[in-house]
Formats: structure tokens, sequence, C-alpha cells
């Protein structure tokens, strides 16, 4: 079981001091962030996508990239990628760089984002939002697994002879978790594809996402990649936590009631009662997210939101220490002793190459010499004499 933190990148004013951070100072909160979750023991730091203010997580992969090169264990993810708006083929290179230069620390969660403007940013239209997610991981996953792809679709120019570079680590394309809050065609897509389907569970009660992760295990044992419960799936959820739970609901409260995503809807009692949020101590946290798995069964990956709403960069801090040092542990240790036999365990470079190789070396792709184009001829690659037709 995987434990970690999620971001969507918001930069939010802090009602307590009245100070809103600026672009710069959140960009390297999140890099601290990340140190910190690796430091008391987290497995996995995500940050999501955007192209608008007030966010700032325009370029995933160079944040991921840096941190990266900052850290030594943690898994480093998305949450999300935007499968839409992004080129596949753009997506397929640099998602393959960010999986060498961290030695395979890392995968990716494809989703279509929850911003409509951004589609005419980008040259899109956000009625094809459906089609187009399904036709460019389509177009993604054969960039991973071939090394001379020709293709032709509806929503970019077509390919001929192409090969996507650098080839993934070891051969192994990263693994992928599809997103979604409300789309069944992405939890079908997921299943297809024998990828992980994540669910952010935050602002919905819990019958909402059960219907979704419902359909995406059958689907999934229906393709024959295992049973419905060795499906992959991931979990987000949203914590504040504090030695109290008086001060817990004390000090999280203005942060509640100010929030854009939360000011002016339900009373933040309400909202912890009717949706994943906890507010409270070590042991009511635990509690709360025990019940995940009571709805949801057996999953491999938690995260957990918790630097959003404003709350500063010290108190975020605190908050992983708390979750790092007495929430975590416990879930581990409890989640371990209820899962039941066969469950696999979130996918890891490590585990995908020792599935497709066995003991063998695994494939480190070399390019025969430059012939100045890559639409001609067979694959460019040295070990292999496949003739393109």
């Amino acid at each position: 079981m995987q434990f970690g933190i999620f971001s969507v990148s918001d930069i939010t004013r802090d009602p307590v001091s009245g100070e809103t951070p600026s672009e710069a100072q959140r960009i390297k909160a999140a890099v601290a962030i990340a140190k910190k979750t690796e430091e008391v023991g987290m497995d996995v730091f995500a940050i999501g996508e955007h192209h608008n203010p007030p966010f700032f997580s325009s370029s995933p992969t160079t944040l991921l990239a840096s941190i990266a090169a900052q850290t030594e264990r943690i898994v480093l993810s998305t949450s999300t990628t935007l499968i839409t708006t992004n080129d596949p083929v753009r997506l397929a290179e640099e998602y393959a760089m960010l999986q060498h230069v961290s030695d395979g620390r890392m995968d990716l969660m494809l989703g279509r984002g929850n911003t409509a403007p951004v589609y005419p940013w980008f040259g899109k239209d956000i009625r094809e939002s459906l089609p187009m997610a399904l036709e460019n991981y389509n177009l993604l996953h054969r960039l991973w697994r071939e090394d001379v792809v020709d293709w032709q679709g509806s929503y970019r120019t077509p390919l001929q002879g192409f090969t996507s570079t650098p080839r993934p680590l070891d051969d192994v394309p990263p693994f992928v978790w599809h997103g979604s809050i409300r789309t069944p065609e992405i939890a079908e897509q997921a299943a297809y594809y024998g990828d992980g389907f994540f669910a952010n569970n935050i602002f919905w009660p819990k019958e909402h996402y059960m219907r979704l992760i419902r359909m995406y295990r059958q689907r999934f044992e229906h393709y024959g990649h295992g049973t419905a419960a060795q499906a992959i799936v991931g979990l987000g959820g949203q914590a504040y936590i504090a030695k109290r739970s008086q001060d817990a609901i004390r000090e999280f409260r203005p942060y509640f009631d100010h929030a854009p995503v939360y000011g002016n809807g339900p009373t933040m009692e309400d909202f912890t009662s009717q949706t994943p949020l906890s507010v409270g101590s070590p042991q009511e946290v635990i509690d709360k997210t025990l019940t995940f798995r009571e709805s949801f069964g057996d999953y491999q990956r938690q995260l957990f939101l918790m630097d959003h709403a404003g709350l500063p960069l010290t108190a975020v801090l605190d908050q992983l220490e708390l979750l790092g040092g007495e929430v975590v542990p416990v879930l581990r240790r409890e989640l371990a002793a209820l899962r039941a036999p066969g469950v696999p365990d979130a996918p890891t470079h490590a585990s995908l190459v020792r599935a497709k190789y066995g003991d063998a070396e695994p494939r480190q792709p070399r390019p025969n010499a430059n012939r100045g184009d890559n639409v001609t001829g067979g694959s460019p690659y040295q070990d292999t004499d496949d003739v393109r037709r």
C-alpha cells in the first residue's frame, strides 16, 4: 500500500494572516512539501496540471524533475496530466524523459481536467473532450510500446514512421492511472488497458465513487487482466490533523469557511460527515480512512490533499509530521492485516521490469547512425531488424 500527498497547486489567500503567497513562494513550497513527504516515510508525491491563475503547476514534468534531483526514494506522479489539451507525442517524450532522470521513480495520472477555458487556449473543442481523451491515450499507449508508429486519427496530424524519443527506461512504459470523478468511459478505458483507476475522493459522498470503482473492477476482470479484486485502485482524501480534535476543528475552520471550493456551502461539520474530509485527531483520521476500504475494497494507493485552501507552508509541514508519524504507520499495519490474499501491490518501475524480463537484462535501446529522418526504412534501433510495411 502506497501513501502520499497530492496537490492541485492552488494559490489561495490565507484567511488568518490575510496574505496571498506569490507563485514563486508556492513553487518552492511544493518542493519542500515533496521532500518532507519523503522524510516522514511516505511513498508518493503528486502534482496537478493547470494553465490558469490561481494555480501554478503548468509544467509538472519540470517541477517533478527538480524534485527527483533532491530526493532518493519517493515516487513522483501527477494529479492530473491533461490527456486532452496536450499532444500525446509530447506527453510520450516528456514523461519518458522524466522516467529516465528519476531512475524510474515516477508514474502519471491522466485526466480531462475541470477548467473549460483551457480547451480553446490550446486550440481544442471541449465538446470533443471525451473522444479526444480516448483517442489521445490510444496513441500515447502505442508510442511507448512500439519503436515505429504509423497512425492517423481525428485530433492531430497523422504520423508516418514516427519514433518517440527517448524510449521508456528499460523499454518499460511508465505506469498510468486514469483519473475521473464522473465518467464511466474513463473507467472503461482504464480497465481495457489494465491500467490503474484513481478516484480523487474529495468532494462527493462515497456512493458517487463506489459506482465508478465497481464498474472499473468488473471491466478489468472482463478484459482478462485479473480478478476484480486485483484491479489497481487509488484514492484521494483530505485531512487536517491536530493532537486534539478540538484544536483541529478550531484551526481549520477559517480555511474551510473562506476557501473558494468550500465557502458558502455546507458547514465544515456537514462536509466532514458527508464526504471523505477528515478534521480531527490522528485517531479520527485513521478511523475515517479505514472506512474507505469498507466502501471500495482493498486498494493500492492513498493520497491526501493537505496544501490547499491557503494553509501556510509551516502548517502543511506540521501536518505531514503528524500524517507520516502517527497516522500512516497505523494505516499501513491495519490495512495490511485486513488485505485479502492475492491483492497486488501498486506497480512500480522495478515490479514492471521484473514482470517483463524476469531475471534477464532489460532492453537498452541504442540508435543506429543518423539517417536524417524517421519516415523511411525499418526500426532506428540496433537490436531489431523489423521492417516497416
